[in-house]
Order: structure tokens, then C-alpha cells, then sequence
């Protein structure tokens, strides 16, 4: 895929499996967050607009080591009107910011394809910015019947 760049995607899938700074055991199993908490930061505290921004995944996933998810966005990526910002974020992994992804007009879509990690049944949502600075947001609901973040202990 052109056009993209991982900030934080590996690091926080590799997390997932106790790959950090912080060892697994010392993280408590996260209770589902609030979503605000984690869009805030991004977003600046706005609320962001839940159209234009499709989340397609099984509903029901085997296990959470390998989900696949695609997003796709309604917006042209024109010059003027692109998708500038993707983000992947889960309200009950250990690290909630699953991936980060820039694009723009050079990406010729507003399509994201991959596969994440997911600690048990929960929603996804995926926060999109557009180049006028405006947030949007899609979600989608996973069943997952084998967790992938499992404690170390």
C-alpha cells in the first residue's frame, strides 16, 4: 500500500503480547474504556462524527491473533479533500491505539486493509481526520472466541 506510514501499529500489536517496556504482568487487564478518553486526545476533545468511515470485519473472529479489518471512508482523496489521518483504536487491549496511518492524495483511496489483535469480544473503532480537520468515526462489533492478549502470569 502507498502512502501510508505505522507510527505506533507494531509496536502496540507487539504489546498486546507483552513485547513492551512495561512487562505484561505489571499491566492490569483493561476494563472497557470510555471511548471520549481515547478519541479525546486525537481529536482535541471534539466529538467525532459517526458517518462517512465503514468498519468491515468477521463478527465472529476463531481467535483475536489475526482479525482482519478493512476500512473504508466516503471522501474523495482530491488535492483539496483527502483523508489525512486513520486510526485504529480498541477499548479493551492493553494498548488501545492499535494502528495510526496517514494518507492522502497520493494513497488514491480512503482504504485501509490489515489485521489486528484483539483481547477478547469488543468494539473497534476506526477515527478518521480529513483535510479540512474535521473527525469522523466508524465501529464494528468482534465476537472473539480465543483472546490474544493474554496475561504472561
Amino acid at each position: 500500500m502507498v502512502g501510508w506510514s505505522r507510527r505506533q501499529g507494531l509496536g502496540g500489536l507487539l504489546a498486546c503480547l507483552g513485547w513492551a517496556a512495561v512487562p505484561a504482568r505489571a499491566q492490569a487487564p483493561p476494563a472497557n474504556l470510555d471511548w471520549a478518553q481515547l478519541y479525546g486526545p486525537f481529536t482535541g476533545g471534539s466529538t467525532p462524527t459517526p458517518a462517512r468511515v465503514r468498519v468491515v470485519t468477521p463478527r465472529l473472529a476463531d481467535n483475536g491473533l489475526s482479525v482482519p479489518l478493512t476500512v473504508r471512508v466516503d471522501n474523495p482523496m482530491s488535492e483539496g479533500d483527502h483523508v489525512r489521518r486513520l486510526v485504529l483504536l480498541s477499548n479493551r487491549n492493553p494498548r488501545p491505539v492499535i494502528a495510526e496511518f496517514e494518507l492522502g492524495p497520493w494513497s488514491g483511496k480512503a482504504e485501509v486493509a490489515t489485521r489486528v489483535r484483539l483481547n477478547g469480544s469488543q468494539e473497534v473503532m476506526a477515527l478518521v481526520q480529513t483535510s479540512d480537520g474535521r473527525w469522523w468515526r466508524g465501529t464494528a462489533e468482534v465476537e472473539v472466541t480465543e483472546s490474544a492478549c493474554m496475561d504472561a502470569s
